[in-house]
């Protein structure tokens, strides 16, 4: 079965830094890997509604804690294979990703991770190469080409 042909969906999420200039950005730590927060669309919810709702349900920022970047907006694609529980079988995963800065200091509340980490900005970053690298990549060329035409 080729892609096009798979199933799909749709999850939105942040990448959440700190600074300005950043300084450090947000993870949440699966048992196996590093991932953002992030979760399913649902039904009738906009991409940027499903993102900020993920955010408060995953760490506890609310949307009144974050400046978003208008003008940030990054897409992946990939193939998952999801259990029984979501579904069974592959599927094709629009992954959405917008940019915020956090404007105060929260109290991280995890809820769906073991874990998190602020982890330093110091691109290039080696984390996980088809989902978290290629988010980083986007953001610092969009951050260094903002800084050039400011």
């Amino acid at each position: 079965m080729d892609e096009q042909s798979l199933p799909e969906t749709k999850a939105c999420g942040f990448l959440i830094v700190r600074g300005n200039p950043v300084e450090s950005f947000l993870l949440m730590k699966h048992p196996k890997r590093w991932d953002l927060p992030k979760g399913h669309v649902d039904s009738g919810e906009t991409e940027m509604e499903c993102a900020l709702r993920e955010l408060e349900e995953e760490t506890g920022i609310p949307a009144s804690s974050v400046e978003v970047d208008p003008d940030f907006r990054f897409t992946l694609q990939y193939v998952v294979n999801y259990n029984r529980r979501n579904g069974g079988g592959d599927k094709l995963k629009t992954a959405v990703y917008f940019l915020a800065t956090l404007t105060e200091e929260v109290n991280i509340y995890v809820t769906e991770h073991g874990d998190y980490q602020w982890f330093a900005w110091n691109p290039p970053h080696v984390i996980q190469e088809e989902t978290i690298d290629p988010l980083l990549s986007a953001v610092a060329d969009y951050l260094n080409s903002k800084m050039k035409n400011d």
